[in-house]
């Protein structure tokens, strides 16, 4: 099966078809799960997955917030219900989904600790909310969160990160916590038997955006709450990294050896 790089995309609409009345041309649209990629200068999408982008929003700013944003609002809002008085981890909280989940966390009166990978990174989780930074490399994150949370344990980990991060991440649970598993960028996690969960009654969750804007009222109300945070001032876009399209291989080399933060947008000549 082909794999085809890249999920979300902004545009200007420069054609539409028969018996499409709610998008004209003109239009800025963007989509955010195209099986297709979206690697491209022009596209054809149906009509259905296309969200109008409110005329104050720029294109990079709506292309770097879309997808990654109404993941953060699945995962604070859905996945597991972030509160006032709730403690949260986020792993890889300097990234493109992770340091909008430290923003939203926190505007929702959550205590949020992150985890990263350098010093610098560790500055910009603070700017996003953490009001607690570990940087992993330098310490046991696990042994950390016990000591911040004097041996409680936090209410929910949001954990991308997979393979090396779940054991742990399981470990830093309060009794009745939740495991919120969205990605797997070390690997996938071994497997676990379903006793392991049991004595703390802990919740093991794999949501995935699809699963939560299957019509398009739910994708609209995802998008909503999206734009609606950021022109709040909940949510602070970074787009710290901007490649011409033709230049993508070298995006992906950036980001593979950790040397992006935030968000990275690709742009075409047209």
């Amino acid at each position: 099966m082909a794999i085809y790089p890249g999920k979300e995309a902004i545009g200007v609409v420069s054609a539409v078809g028969p018996g499409v009345t709610s998008i004209e041309v003109g239009d800025i649209v963007g989509y955010a799960d195209n099986p297709m990629g979206s690697y491209a200068e022009e596209q054809i999408i149906p009509a259905d997955v296309a969200i109008p982008i409110p005329p104050a929003m720029d294109y990079k700013t709506a292309a770097s917030i879309l997808l990654k944003g109404m993941t953060a609002y699945v995962l604070v809002l859905k996945a597991f219900k972030v509160q006032s008085g709730h403690t949260v981890l986020v792993h890889a909280a300097a990234g493109g989904v992770g340091s909008l989940l430290c923003q939203w966390a926190h505007a929702l009166g959550a205590t949020v600790i992150g985890t990263v990978s350098t010093e610098e990174k560790a500055i910009q989780a603070t700017k996003d909310g953490c009001h607690h930074v570990i940087v992993y490399t330098e310490e046991d994150f696990v042994a950390r969160v016990a000591e911040i949370t004097s041996g409680k344990g936090v209410d929910v980990v949001y954990d991308a990160v997979g393979r090396d991060t779940f054991q742990g991440s399981l470990a830093c649970l309060m009794p009745r916590g939740c495991m919120v598993s969205y990605g797997q960028s070390s690997g996938r996690p071994d497997p676990i038997s379903v006793s392991k969960l049991a004595p703390k009654s802990l919740v093991l969750a794999r949501p995935g955006l699809m699963h939560y804007t299957t019509t398009r009222d739910e994708l609209l109300q995802a998008a909503g709450e999206v734009f609606a945070a950021v022109a709040a001032g909940v949510l602070h876009v970074r787009v710290n990294h901007v490649y011409p399209l033709s230049e993508a291989a070298r995006a992906h080399t950036d980001l593979e050896a950790r040397r992006t933060c935030g968000s990275i947008v690709l742009v075409t000549d047209s």
